[in-house]
């Protein structure tokens, strides 16, 4: 068992016992500490989860990985690169002054 997923563990098993408590006590303040407790530990176990489901398929496929990694690093390449470049100038208009040469 991975450290993060016995961590989220414990930090979800504290959640339940402190918004128990919140419950019985009446005291909302501690009801939703115990809820965010919870889900820190869920969340914390899905990292760990999907930490191990990408290690494993990196290990399993490794170029895989790498194209997935090279076209990804390609699109926020090319975003980055049109959000910092400038914008298009609108054409200019005719000139609309007096019609005297």
């Amino acid at each position: 068992m991975d450290t993060n997923k016995a961590e989220g563990t414990v930090q979800e098993i504290a959640g339940k016992v402190q918004d128990a408590a919140g419950g019985v006590l009446g005291d909302t303040s501690t009801h939703v500490a115990g809820k965010a407790r919870e889900l820190s530990g869920k969340a914390q176990q899905l990292y760990a989860d999907t930490t191990d489901i990408v290690r494993d398929k990196t290990t399993e496929s490794p170029f895989t990985a790498l194209a997935i990694v090279g076209g990804l690093g390609f699109l926020l390449g090319a975003m980055w690169a049109s959000a910092n470049s400038t914008p298009t100038q609108p054409y200019p208009t005719r000139y609309r002054g007096s019609d005297n040469y």
